[in-house]
Parts: C-alpha cells; structure tokens; sequence
C-alpha cells in the first residue's frame, strides 16, 4: 500500500483582522503516487490550503506533515522534494525563460551540465523552444503558465504542486498540460497535487478528488465512488436562442443557468415525459448525458451540504 506523503491535521487558517476562517478543521491524507485534484469555488479555501501545505503560510490551528514528518521542525525538506506552481510567480519577470529553468534546477541540486540539459529537456517537453530567449514579461498568459509548469517540473522532484494549472491554455495546450502530467505520474511515479476549477478537465487525469466549500472539505474521494451520490440523474443540457428559454416541467430547477443554456439533473424514469412535453421548435440543441465530475461538484457546492458530505472530510 503507498505511504501518506502528506497528512494534514485540523488544519486551520485565520487571517489577522478578520472573523471568518479561510480554512478550518481539515483532515486529509495524500498518498505518495496519486494525482490528486482539489475543487471549489474561488474563496473556498483551495490556495490557502496548497499555501500551507508547500510551507508559505503558517497555519492558525493543526499541523502538515510531509513524509511524517511536521513541515514546521523542518520546513527544507518540503523545499527540496516538492515543485510548487504558483498562480503568479513575480520572481521569474526578470528572467529569460531558459535563466528561469535552469537556475532553478540548478538550485535544486542538479550540475551546471545537467541543469542545462534540463532546460533542453523542459522546453521541448512544453513545446516552447521558441520562447527560450524572452523575457516573462513579454510572454502571454498562457505562454508563462507553460512556463511555470516547466519550473515546476525542474529537476525532477518527486512531487508536484500546481495551482490552476491550465489556466490561460488554449485546447491543444490543455491537452499537452494533461498529457504530460499523466505521463510524468505513470513513468516516475510522481505525486500531483492541482487546483483547478475545471471539473470536465480534471476528470480525465484525476484519481482522487477535494471538494471545498466554506473553508472546509465536504467531500474526498474516488470520483467513481463520489458520483454515486449522482448517479440515478442524467445531465439534460438545453440550448435556446437568448432570452427565450423552452418551457419545461415546474418542478424542474437549474443547476446552469446562462444566457441560451440550462442544465437539469433529471432521474432516468422522468425522460419519457421531460421530453415528451418539451417542444423542439424553442430547442437549438438538446443534450442527455450521464453524471460528470463537473455534475459532482455542482452537486456539493451549490445544493445545501448533506451529512454524507460533512462526513467525508477524511482522505482514505
């Protein structure tokens, strides 16, 4: 069975002058090799949290221990197995790309030669060879989160942290991001920690999950085995010119509502009339899918939390 990696204790975060709690009472235990991806609104408390756990906030209440060992007695060995990507990275504007990944893998103990071969390494693994002589303040959004993710990766460390990761990507660029971290878990069994708000993206690499909510964990887990809190409803996704929304059944309430969409968690044995009294000619486009993780996370963080969910702050 894997070793924790990490193993957060009551862990809580108060920020001075305020009442509120950013984070409070959370129990979790990572596993050294998994991919592992924490979801949430913004303020749930999700870049809290990843602050402490990498060591750059102290928390109010509990304690992190990496490898079992308290971060607070020994705070350099966090710095010198864990990649953190943060969602800025100031420290980098006044550095060529190259500079940046190779001063870091420099720094994390590699030789003058190897820190180069680094460099080559993570520039071609990101698709960003031409961008090896420009400055980080004349990058795109999305070209300096591929940069990031490439000082993340530098040197090889056996664990990953990544803050939003594909924010900023296009398509093709969110592809090559999962790719390659899929790849670098299966080949060096490297644990990932991310933030993402992406639930549709996350699914496809994700193995365990965190839903935030309030400061607090309200559900972790296996998405397979969390979705089975969802798993009697089918996602019925309604197109419509704006302003003019199809008539459905009363009792039927949105979970998405955009202008020229809606989306209904519906149970199978309701199909049959939902789409019985639907009229096609106020539908642009009609769609009925199973459950999702994006279906999940609607589920626990816009519904009232059940005691299931209270109940599953605990990482197995």
């Amino acid at each position: 069975m894997p070793n924790p990696i990490f193993e957060l204790q009551n862990l809580g975060k108060q920020y001075p002058k305020t009442e509120t709690w950013a984070l409070k009472n959370v129990d979790l235990t990572i596993q050294q090799g998994e991919i592992f991806g924490l979801l949430g609104e913004n303020g749930a408390g999700k870049s809290t949290l990843v602050k402490q756990i990498v060591g750059l906030l102290k928390p109010t209440t509990g304690t992190v221990l990496f490898q079992g060992e308290n971060i607070s007695t020994n705070p350099m060995k966090v710095s010198l197995n864990v990649g953190y990507m943060p969602q800025k990275a100031t420290s980098l504007n006044h550095m060529k790309v190259s500079e940046a990944i190779y001063y870091t893998a420099h720094l994390r103990g590699l030789t003058r030669r190897d820190a180069r071969k680094e460099v080559e390494r993570l520039l071609s693994l990101w698709q960003i060879e031409n961008l090896k002589d420009k400055n980080n303040t004349k990058l795109s959004g999305g070209q300096q989160r591929l940069v990031r993710l490439a000082v993340a990766m530098a040197g090889r460390l056996p664990v990953l942290i990544l803050d939003e990761p594909t924010n900023d990507l296009d398509p093709m660029r969110r592809k090559l991001a999962w790719d390659n971290l899929r790849e670098l878990n299966q080949q060096d069994g490297t644990t990932i920690i991310f933030i993402t708000h992406d639930a549709l993206e996350a699914e496809k690499i994700i193995q365990r999950v965190g839903i935030m909510r309030d400061g607090g964990l309200i559900a972790v887990g296996n998405p397979k085995e969390l979705k089975k809190a969802v798993d009697q409803s089918l996602r019925l996704d309604l197109f419509f010119e704006a302003g003019k929304p199809p008539a459905v059944p009363d009792r039927l309430e949105p979970v998405v509502d955009q202008e020229g969409h809606r989306r209904y968690m519906v149970d199978w044995d309701e199909i049959p009339q939902i789409m019985a009294q639907l009229n096609l000619d106020e539908i642009d486009d009609l769609r009925l899918n199973s459950a999702s993780l994006e279906d999940l996370y609607l589920h626990y963080t816009v519904e009232p939390k059940t005691a299931a969910g209270e109940g599953s702050q605990h990482g197995a």
